[in-house]
């Protein structure tokens, strides 16, 4: 693979951590972002000692200005950027009677908004270049809903949606745009739930077990394939069989 550039928001987390490994060891130069200042020195080193070129960039991927002066930064720092993964997101759960507006904002900000703020500066540089990949990282729940996640759910629907728009407007100039939607992964946010509640989770799986965070970064390192050309436009759900659409 040629080396390129691959940009990956929300990096250091459970799933976006083993989404940089991944693409890393495919041969992709990793950049990722970072909202709050202290682990980025620690990653960028842990990448390091298994052969991957990373960097980390400070950027709050709610800003319209931020988002686009980190891709000309990037551009210009390390090269253009040829893959572009959403992966940041953030829950503020409730049911709707209880919900604020400001969690509501939050979190379309965030999960939804992000994803126009980062694909808008790279689109270009990418149809230029006759190539590129934009992944959007939604959730099952965006599929089929979940109790007490009106917004949640909401604006992972709506990332689909916006990547079947846009996978439209750019497909001839080699450029393809796809969704992921994983089901429950065993990052450490779900491993911290209590044991009896994860079993009911499992319960509903027929594979009979959670998901693992390189499951994802497998089928992420394909979508940024060359040979990945021919899907665009597709929400490929990865969750063990617990919702089929």
């Amino acid at each position: 693979m040629t080396n390129r550039v691959a940009l990956v928001t929300g990096g250091m987390g459970g799933i976006g951590n083993a989404i940089c490994k991944a693409l890393g060891k495919a041969g992709h130069t990793v950049v990722t972002t970072y909202s709050k200042p202290g682990r980025e020195d620690a990653w960028v080193a842990e990448m390091k000692t298994l052969g991957i070129s990373a960097h980390a960039y400070p950027c709050d991927v709610t800003d319209a200005a931020q988002c686009a002066a980190l891709v000309a930064q990037v551009s210009s720092e390390i090269g253009p950027v040829a893959v572009l993964v959403n992966n940041a997101g953030i829950t503020r759960d409730g049911t709707l009677r209880k919900m604020s507006a400001e969690d509501w904002s939050a979190v379309l900000a965030t999960n939804l908004d992000s994803v126009f703020f980062m694909a808008r500066p790279v689109i270009d540089g990418m149809l230029d270049a006759g190539w590129g990949r934009i992944i959007n990282i939604s959730s099952i729940n965006g599929q089929k809903g979940q109790f007490g996640q009106t917004n949640y759910s909401a604006a992972k629907a709506g990332m689909h949606g916006f990547t079947m728009a846009l996978a439209q407007e750019v497909a001839r100039k080699g450029v393809t745009v796809n969704t992921i939607s994983p089901g429950y992964i065993a990052t450490e946010m779900v491993m911290a739930v209590p044991e009896d509640v994860r079993n009911k989770i499992i319960g509903q799986i027929p594979v009979g077990r959670l998901g693992t965070p390189e499951e994802i970064a497998g089928l992420v390192t394909y979508l940024a394939s060359d040979i990945a050309g021919f899907i665009t436009g597709a929400n490929l759900s990865i969750n063990g069989g617990q919702h089929t659409m």
